[in-house]
Protein backbone atom coordinates (compact mmCIF):
# COMPACT_ATOMS: atom_id res chain seq x y z
CA UNK A 1 0.00 0.00 0.00
CA UNK A 2 1.13 3.48 -0.81
CA UNK A 3 0.40 6.56 1.21
CA UNK A 4 0.50 10.17 0.20
CA UNK A 5 -1.30 12.41 -2.20
CA UNK A 6 -1.38 12.11 -5.95
CA UNK A 7 -2.33 9.80 -8.76
CA UNK A 8 -1.41 6.14 -8.46
CA UNK A 9 -1.03 4.35 -11.80
CA UNK A 10 -1.22 0.65 -12.48
CA UNK A 11 0.14 -1.21 -15.49
CA UNK A 12 -2.80 -3.61 -15.28
CA UNK A 13 -6.00 -2.03 -16.61
CA UNK A 14 -9.67 -3.03 -16.54
CA UNK A 15 -10.35 -5.44 -19.40
CA UNK A 16 -6.84 -6.95 -19.52
CA UNK A 17 -6.30 -10.70 -19.71
CA UNK A 18 -4.24 -11.86 -16.72
CA UNK A 19 -2.99 -15.12 -15.26
CA UNK A 20 -2.44 -15.92 -11.59
CA UNK A 21 1.22 -16.40 -10.67
CA UNK A 22 0.70 -17.25 -6.99
CA UNK A 23 -2.03 -17.86 -4.43
CA UNK A 24 -5.18 -19.96 -4.32
CA UNK A 25 -6.11 -19.53 -7.99
CA UNK A 26 -2.56 -20.44 -9.11
CA UNK A 27 -2.99 -23.93 -7.64
CA UNK A 28 -5.94 -25.03 -9.77
CA UNK A 29 -5.71 -28.51 -11.27
CA UNK A 30 -7.43 -29.97 -14.33
CA UNK A 31 -8.89 -33.51 -14.68
CA UNK A 32 -5.47 -34.97 -15.54
CA UNK A 33 -3.89 -33.63 -12.35
CA UNK A 34 -1.90 -30.95 -14.18
CA UNK A 35 -1.78 -27.47 -12.64
CA UNK A 36 -3.63 -24.89 -14.73
CA UNK A 37 -3.44 -21.42 -13.14
CA UNK A 38 -6.62 -19.43 -13.66
CA UNK A 39 -6.68 -16.96 -16.55
CA UNK A 40 -9.31 -14.27 -16.60
CA UNK A 41 -10.35 -10.76 -17.45
CA UNK A 42 -9.82 -7.91 -14.99
CA UNK A 43 -13.18 -6.52 -13.85
CA UNK A 44 -11.99 -3.74 -11.56
CA UNK A 45 -8.70 -2.13 -10.50
CA UNK A 46 -7.97 -0.33 -7.22
CA UNK A 47 -4.53 1.12 -7.97
CA UNK A 48 -4.30 3.10 -4.74
CA UNK A 49 -4.49 -0.10 -2.65
CA UNK A 50 -2.81 -2.32 -5.25
CA UNK A 51 -5.74 -4.68 -5.75
CA UNK A 52 -7.70 -6.13 -8.68
CA UNK A 53 -10.85 -8.20 -9.22
CA UNK A 54 -10.58 -10.98 -11.80
CA UNK A 55 -13.60 -12.57 -13.46
CA UNK A 56 -14.36 -15.96 -11.87
CA UNK A 57 -11.48 -15.78 -9.36
CA UNK A 58 -11.54 -15.75 -5.55
CA UNK A 59 -15.30 -16.30 -5.33
CA UNK A 60 -16.69 -15.44 -1.89
CA UNK A 61 -20.22 -15.71 -0.52
CA UNK A 62 -21.88 -12.64 0.93
CA UNK A 63 -25.05 -12.87 3.00
CA UNK A 64 -27.34 -9.99 2.07
CA UNK A 65 -30.44 -9.02 3.98
CA UNK A 66 -33.51 -8.13 1.93
CA UNK A 67 -34.56 -4.47 1.78
CA UNK A 68 -38.09 -4.38 0.32
CA UNK A 69 -38.20 -0.56 0.25
CA UNK A 70 -35.28 -0.51 -2.20
CA UNK A 71 -36.29 -3.69 -4.09
CA UNK A 72 -33.13 -5.50 -2.90
CA UNK A 73 -33.47 -9.25 -2.70
CA UNK A 74 -31.88 -11.08 0.17
CA UNK A 75 -29.93 -14.32 0.08
CA UNK A 76 -26.43 -15.64 -0.40
CA UNK A 77 -24.64 -13.86 -3.24
CA UNK A 78 -21.44 -15.16 -4.80
CA UNK A 79 -19.04 -12.49 -6.01
CA UNK A 80 -15.37 -11.92 -6.79
CA UNK A 81 -13.10 -10.74 -3.99
CA UNK A 82 -10.19 -8.33 -4.27
CA UNK A 83 -6.79 -9.89 -5.03
CA UNK A 84 -3.37 -8.33 -4.53
CA UNK A 85 -2.06 -7.02 -7.85
CA UNK A 86 1.23 -8.88 -7.29
CA UNK A 87 -0.64 -12.22 -7.53
CA UNK A 88 -1.50 -11.68 -11.21
CA UNK A 89 0.55 -10.98 -14.33
CA UNK A 90 -0.37 -9.77 -17.79
CA UNK A 91 -0.26 -12.34 -20.58
CA UNK A 92 2.41 -11.84 -23.25
CA UNK A 93 0.63 -11.59 -26.64
CA UNK A 94 3.50 -13.40 -28.37
CA UNK A 95 4.07 -16.39 -26.08
CA UNK A 96 0.83 -16.56 -24.08
CA UNK A 97 2.83 -16.76 -20.84
CA UNK A 98 2.93 -14.38 -17.85
CA UNK A 99 5.13 -11.35 -18.39
CA UNK A 100 6.30 -8.20 -16.69
CA UNK A 101 5.51 -4.92 -18.39
CA UNK A 102 7.25 -1.62 -18.94
CA UNK A 103 5.87 1.60 -20.36
CA UNK A 104 7.71 3.07 -23.33
CA UNK A 105 7.27 6.18 -25.43
CA UNK A 106 6.86 5.14 -29.08
CA UNK A 107 5.98 7.71 -31.73
CA UNK A 108 4.97 10.19 -29.02
CA UNK A 109 2.50 7.74 -27.49
CA UNK A 110 2.89 5.78 -24.26
CA UNK A 111 2.51 2.03 -24.83
CA UNK A 112 2.86 -1.03 -22.62
CA UNK A 113 5.62 -3.38 -23.76
CA UNK A 114 6.10 -7.00 -22.67
CA UNK A 115 9.51 -8.57 -21.97
CA UNK A 116 9.45 -10.07 -25.48
CA UNK A 117 9.29 -6.54 -26.93
CA UNK A 118 5.73 -6.99 -28.19
CA UNK A 119 3.29 -4.12 -27.53
CA UNK A 120 0.39 -5.04 -25.27
CA UNK A 121 -2.66 -3.22 -26.64
CA UNK A 122 -4.90 -1.21 -24.35
CA UNK A 123 -8.23 -2.93 -23.62
CA UNK A 124 -11.25 -1.78 -25.63
CA UNK A 125 -12.94 -0.33 -22.54
CA UNK A 126 -10.24 2.32 -22.24
CA UNK A 127 -10.17 3.27 -25.91
CA UNK A 128 -13.88 4.08 -25.81
CA UNK A 129 -13.55 6.15 -22.62
CA UNK A 130 -10.63 8.22 -23.97
CA UNK A 131 -12.54 9.01 -27.18
CA UNK A 132 -15.53 10.20 -25.13
CA UNK A 133 -13.31 12.47 -23.04
CA UNK A 134 -11.68 14.00 -26.14
CA UNK A 135 -15.09 14.63 -27.74
CA UNK A 136 -16.35 16.40 -24.59
CA UNK A 137 -13.36 18.80 -24.49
Amino acid sequence: MRSGIGTVKSKIKRGDQVVFVTGREFNRYDANGKRQPLRGKVIEVDARNGRVKVEGAMIVKRHRKAVPQMNVEGGIIEQEAWVNISNVALIDPETGRPTRVKVEDRNGEKVRVAKSGKVIPMPQTFKAEKKKKKEED
